[in-house]
């Protein structure tokens, strides 16, 4: 089992959920962030007095997949996350050795 994460930009969520849902991942977490990479934010006005953005909003997803789910996974969120410009993200994948389903004690790929 791997946990893709992926940084994205926010109103690019709708798309990479249906993207996600559409190759059989279900199952996602989603965090409001904060970060920069290479864009390192940007400058704003406000009344009169111009201010650097250096944090800019972005939102994290996590999904623990299957391994023969985690290419399709990586494709569906290139592809509906790209934008071709610069901030569209980054997707991490680990390794994820036990999942335990809580409610029902079922663990590893049976609890995803």
């Amino acid at each position: 089992m791997k946990r893709i994460s992926a940084i994205i930009k926010p109103f690019k969520l709708d798309e990479v959920r249906e993207s996600l849902a559409e190759v059989g991942i279900t199952g996602l977490t989603v965090t409001e962030v904060k970060g920069f990479g290479r864009q390192k934010g940007h400058t704003e006005l406000y009344r009169g007095a111009e201010y650097v953005v250096d944090f800019l909003p972005k939102v994290k997803l996590e999904a623990v997949v299957p391994d023969n789910l985690v290419e399709a996974g990586i494709d569906a969120v290139i592809r509906a996350a790209r934008t071709g410009r610069i901030g569209d993200g980054k997707i991490f994948v680990t390794d994820v050795t036990t999942t335990v389903r809580i409610r029902t004690g079922e663990t590893d790929e049976a609890a995803i």
